[in-house]
């Protein structure tokens, strides 16, 4: 029984790493772009339930990860894929591809859907963006976000939040913990939309154009994020 559990065990974390590893091929990286526009406007849309204008006005980097899973079965796991972009010198970057990842053990059964927004809230949140790897609530300090365009987000949370977090699930937006989880990179799904090896860093630190499939997304990520007064 116990080689039975653990090859079960096994089998379903290798799933999840395959499924992880899988490239997806321009016209679903265009669909995941498209995803994360559309989780933003219509968390902006109701002003009482969006991201505070005193975060608006500060961030430093964004992070959208459309239908984010968290399910088990004898394992937990976590993963989901998205799109960030990082305010730059000349406007918001092009947009880079991430994941993010985690798991756990225990005997769960069941599962849930979930959009993500990630807000980098200062300098140590863009390093750790720009480092393309990084573990959160570990390498980088994370926080709840508060919801509520004139919520007070408190006055310690641009020193001791490197990240501020939030999902949305069936309708609700709300502050969320994502310490435990890894986002880094998604190699595979940069070397398909952009058609060559192009440093991850090049591409959140301004030095890679726009690609016109990615403007709507970004221009979005400007639309909101910009500075309120």
């Amino acid at each position: 029984m116990k080689k039975f559990t653990a090859a079960l065990c096994a089998g379903v974390v290798l799933a999840g790493a395959m499924q992880m590893q899988a490239a997806d091929d321009k016209g679903k990286l265009d669909e995941r772009l498209t995803n994360s526009k559309n989780v933003l406007d219509e968390i902006m849309a109701t002003p009482d339930k969006a991201i505070p204008n005193q975060i608006l006005s500060q961030a430093d980097c964004v992070v959208v990860i459309p239908a984010y899973k968290k399910g088990a079965f004898l394992v937990g796991a976590q993963y989901g894929k998205g799109a960030a972009t990082c305010k730059t010198a000349k406007g918001w970057s092009a947009p880079v591809f991430v994941q993010l990842t985690g798991g756990s053990f225990g005997f769960q059964i069941g599962g849930q859907s979930t959009d993500l927004v990630l807000v980098a809230t200062n300098a140590q949140g863009l390093q750790h963006m720009l480092s393309s790897k990084f573990k959160i609530g570990g390498d980088a300090a994370a926080s709840a976000g508060p919801v509520g365009r004139n919520a007070q987000a408190g006055t310690d949370w641009k020193l001791n939040a490197e990240f501020l977090t939030w999902s949305r699930s069936k309708g609700l937006f709300a502050g969320i913990d994502l310490d435990g989880t890894v986002l880094s990179d998604d190699e595979d799904s940069m070397r398909s939309f952009y058609g060559a090896n192009v440093p991850y860093k090049t591409v959140l630190s301004g030095g890679t154009a726009t690609p016109v499939d990615a403007k709507p997304f970004v221009r979005t990520v400007a639309k909101y994020f910009h500075a309120t007064k």
